[in-house]
């Protein structure tokens, strides 16, 4: 585990590690996708040094209104007018 992470993410690595255990991974195998997964959370909350502010700002489709998402359905093939 990185130094630079915090007690917070410390715990999801360690949670996310055992929980891969238990359904069978190897602990090398484990570790990697708990690092991966914990990394990937970082970057998407702009914890990391490397995150860009406009990634920052901009949200997900999952978490935009509803409105929004049909908005952007309407431009595709099918979707809402």
């Amino acid at each position: 585990m990185p130094s630079s992470w915090s007690n917070k993410r410390e715990r999801q690595y360690e949670k996310i590690k055992r929980s891969a255990k238990s359904r069978g991974r190897s602990s090398g195998t484990a570790k990697r996708i708990a690092a991966a997964t914990v990394n990937k959370t970082r970057r998407r909350k702009g914890e990391t040094k490397g995150a860009s502010k406009a990634r920052r700002r901009t949200s997900r489709s999952s978490k935009r209104s509803s409105t929004s998402r049909r908005r952007a359905a309407a431009g595709r093939k099918g979707g809402r007018r």
